[in-house]
């Protein structure tokens, strides 16, 4: 079973159903009423509803025709420039079908866009103002370049909330005839961390396993490791226990298929929970960055990992 189905399925319609974004969609909704729109940046993390809202803003604005007048495109897949000369301008400069004066193009991931690409969007959101609105998505509001940013409205989107990812487990839930465990629930916001579309994916695939979702299952899913199992090598170190701390952390990484760079982000998330001294808090968690840096320039990530136990044992000894 596809694993983006669910993603799909539910999808919101309405700007009602947009959650964790309340006063970007007041705003969006507004223009929508008008008829009439400026030119709009989403940015934000991934899974938040930027392509989302995107979708509710044509179906709303063009009822059964949006699918005429709505054109996109992913940027990471066509990034060059030809795709804004041919493609982008082909849909521009003809007249949307309907009682809507203009059609929107909505660019994902238009961080992905070359700088000539980028320049050459400038001049054709100029040009076809008329009969055309752009709607660009982005992780990284600072890779678009800024004459393209002062052409638009910027919304910027946030992970959602604990509340709105319960609200979407609840409706999962009950649609998909489920049943959930309060932990389980826990597990997910904590793993997905705001990312709707992680979470309706983890979701999915654990409940093609069992109906019964369970916080192991959660983690076993997920490919994360539980914290306390984390919190346990950290344990070990304190206790001046380094090859107890060494032996834990691997066997750990085995058993749920982890990287390096995968196990050191929830060493640091970790550390914040123990229950040591402030000040070599802070000192393990600037040696977690160092030995991140090193992994990401291509060091072999368990002499990284050796290397930085061995530098929280002596932190806290």
């Amino acid at each position: 079973m596809d694993t983006m189905i669910w993603t799909e399925k539910y999808r919101p319609q309405t700007f009602s159903e947009v959650k964790g974004q309340i006063e970007i969609v007041k705003r969006v909704e507004a223009f929508v009423k008008q008829k009439n729109m400026p030119h709009l940046l989403f940015a934000g993390p991934a899974g938040t509803g930027k392509t989302t809202l995107s979708l509710v803003v044509a179906k709303q604005l063009f009822g059964q025709s949006w699918r005429d007048n709505f054109l996109e495109l992913n940027a990471s897949d066509e990034r060059g420039i030809d795709v804004i000369r041919v493609k982008v301008k082909d849909f521009a400069r003809t007249r949307a079908i309907g009682d809507v004066p203009f059609k929107i193009i909505y660019l994902d991931e238009c961080d992905a866009l070359t700088k000539e690409a980028q320049q050459a969007l400038r001049r054709t959101m100029e040009n076809y103002t008329q009969t055309c609105r752009f709607i660009l998505s982005c992780n990284y509001s600072s890779k678009i370049i800024d004459p393209i940013q002062s052409r638009c409205t910027v919304f910027r989107f946030k992970p959602l909330p604990k509340k709105d990812i319960f609200t979407i487990i609840d409706k999962i839930v009950e649609n998909e005839h489920l049943k959930i465990d309060e932990k389980a629930k826990e597990a997910l916001y904590e793993i997905s961390e705001g990312d709707c579309r992680r979470l309706e994916n983890i979701l999915q695939a654990s409940s093609a396993l069992d109906k019964h979702i369970t916080e192991s299952l959660i983690y076993e899913m997920a490919s994360v490791a539980r914290p306390k199992e984390v919190n346990k090598v950290l344990e070990f170190c304190i206790k001046k226990d380094f090859l107890q701390a060494r032996n834990e952390l691997l066997k750990t990484m085995l058993e749920y298929g982890l990287s390096g760079l995968d196990i050191i982000k929830q060493i640091q998330k970790e550390i914040w929970n123990l229950k040591i001294d402030d000040k070599k808090k802070l000192e393990m968690i600037k040696e977690c960055g160092e030995a991140e840096f090193r992994m990401v320039e291509g060091s072999d990530e368990f002499i990284q990992l050796e290397a930085l136990l061995s530098k929280f044992v002596l932190i806290n000894n």
